[in-house]
């Protein structure tokens, strides 16, 4: 009898897979189709931005337009990721469909018109929205739809990055901090890789980084492990998470306090849009706007740039935080992780340069963690190290990533994301 039940426990699990991959392959089918879509478009608006600079003046204008679409239009699905993920934790309304329409415009508007914003955020929400809709029209339990709204945080996040394993991950970490779960493990994976394939057959291309080290005329592709270089990573991995934390408490507070003195609440984005506007002037460089991934000339500072042994500005890393934080924290949409790819792979160029350690290593090794401390996913984060990078110096990545998560603290740019267990046993 013990083995018959073993068996019929095989058949059960068996089962459950078979039916959640018929559950996700639509949920990827259409998340990653949107995903190709909103990457074309986005690539699109950011080469005429750059093509007719003075769109950047109509920015406070832009602001107004979102303002008005989501008080239109908008209902709860103005709280973005954060209602996907109570919705996971204690399902109530559920998460509208006019959600992925609605941040994939505003998105576009704000990047046509140079706010500094990512497009992780719009993609999650483009798939939580979807998968809610498709759990509707599916008749789907409770803890059948919080299961496919996982998967759909999980393809939309996949095929935004081309990292597909990361997403599967991600929608299991990003939840709760120190709690992973492990029940929609297969669902997200399937929907992650299939979104992924499912965006890539649209042609859609993402960037590629490399970590290579310059020694002469020999280049490197990995560089030989040593005590004093992980203590210089550990350090880095605290610069990083003081970082996830600035910007975790920059973007809250300028929302807050937006909110509290500004009125009416329509003059918050044209406040933002005049001081984006003000510090682009101030600063002399439009450097800071927009993805960041590549910059306008040859010699801007970006993503890319900052993989480079070309000299960049010390302070690019903030200059990004500040208006990255002052046009989401004031009302424009977009995602927070591509500007923390920027934000961690500029701070880990100028640490590289003050400690004397390879400069593409702690670039790569900035992209993930600041971005690992501000979600509170460093797993996750280590496994995207591994997907863009390649294995070589996972170990690297995994202690920066890991550092930068506790040095983070509890702050995190998801309000609804729950702490299961505490990053120190003093705090309940």
């Amino acid at each position: 009898m013990k083995y018959l039940r073993h068996s019929v426990e095989q058949f059960k699990i068996a089962y459950q897979l078979i039916r959640w991959t018929v559950i996700s392959i639509p949920v990827s089918l259409v998340v990653g189709s949107l995903v190709a879509l909103f990457l074309s478009l986005l690539e699109e608006v950011t080469a005429v931005r750059q093509e007719h600079g003075w769109l950047l003046y109509l920015l406070p204008l832009a602001g107004v337009l979102i303002y008005f679409l989501y008080k239109k239009a908008g209902r709860n699905a103005e709280a973005g990721n954060n209602l996907i993920m109570d919705e996971i934790h204690e399902p109530g309304g559920g998460v509208p469909a006019r959600m992925a329409p609605l941040v994939l415009a505003t998105t576009i508007i704000t990047h046509l018109f140079g706010g500094s914003a990512g497009r992780e955020g719009t993609a999650v929400q483009i798939g939580g929205s979807m998968a809610n809709l498709l759990a509707r029209w599916m008749r789907l339990s409770a803890a059948d739809v919080r299961m496919i709204l996982m998967t759909g945080i999980a393809a939309g996040f996949g095929a935004v990055f081309g990292t597909p394993l990361t997403g599967a991950v991600f929608a299991l970490e990003v939840l709760a901090i120190g709690l992973i779960r492990y029940d929609a493990l297969v669902p997200c994976l399937i929907a992650a890789v299939f979104a992924d394939i499912v965006c890539s057959a649209w042609g859609i291309r993402h960037t590629h980084y490399k970590i290579l080290f310059d020694q002469g005329n020999i280049i490197f592709h990995f560089v030989q492990f040593d005590f004093l270089l992980l203590a210089k990573v550990i350090v880095g991995g605290v610069a990083f998470g003081l970082a996830s934390y600035l910007f975790s408490i920059c973007i809250h507070s300028i929302k807050a306090n937006a909110k509290k003195w500004i009125r009416p609440a329509w003059l918050i984005p044209v406040a933002g849009g005049l001081i984006v506007i003000g510090a682009c002037q101030l600063l002399g460089t439009r450097d800071y706007i927009g993805l960041g991934v590549t910059g306008y000339y040859f010699n801007s500072v970006s993503i890319v740039s900052a993989f480079s042994h070309t000299p960049i500005s010390s302070w690019a890393w903030l200059w990004k935080l500040l208006l990255t934080a002052i046009t989401l924290g004031m009302g424009f949409k977009g995602g927070e992780v591509t500007p923390l790819f920027f934000i961690g792979a500029t701070l880990g160029h100028t640490l590289a340069v003050l400690l004397g350690a390879p400069v593409d290593l702690f670039a790569g090794l900035g992209f993930i963690a600041v971005f690992a401390g501000a979600t509170n996913t460093p797993i996750a984060c280590t496994l995207m190290g591994v997907e863009l990078f390649g294995t070589s110096h996972v170990l690297y990545f995994a202690v920066a990533c890991f550092t930068a998560y506790y040095f983070s603290g509890h702050a995190g740019i998801y309000s609804a994301q729950r702490i299961a267990v505490p990053k120190s046993h003093d705090i309940d």
